[in-house]
């Protein structure tokens, strides 16, 4: 049985550290050929519009951006459907290959056979 990650990222650049290490552990996850769904939540989901991700400073840290493109090539990215609604945005706001979906379909990813969920 293979495995796959979901991780749940519900801070941005109001917790540098803590939303930079959920990407890079997502990022990480994919490189090494797991299967890998980044949610973003709270003000994580601004970080899926155009731009926003590379607001996002860190010193020492690999750029946000680059960890986003690099889930984005082998996994799944996904923006809280109530979230994005709270900040007017839709999936042509965001990033190409960017989703926006609601709790159930959270629960059904997060709750899979041999899934590890894990939350920043």
């Amino acid at each position: 049985m293979s495995r796959s990650l979901v991780v749940k990222v519900t801070c941005g650049t109001d917790a540098p550290e803590r939303c930079n290490q959920g990407f890079t552990v997502a990022a990480a996850a994919a490189v090494s050929g797991v299967p890998v769904s980044l949610w973003l939540t709270g003000e994580a989901a601004w970080l899926a519009v155009p731009g926003r991700a590379a607001e996002l400073e860190l010193p020492l840290a690999t750029p946000l951006a680059d960890l986003l493109d690099t889930v984005l090539a082998s996994g799944s990215v996904t923006v809280c459907a109530q979230c994005a609604a709270r900040r007017s945005l839709s999936e042509g706001d965001l990033l190409p290959g960017v989703r926006i979906a609601g709790a159930p379909v959270f629960v059904e990813e997060a709750l899979g056979e041999g899934v590890q969920a894990l939350v920043y």
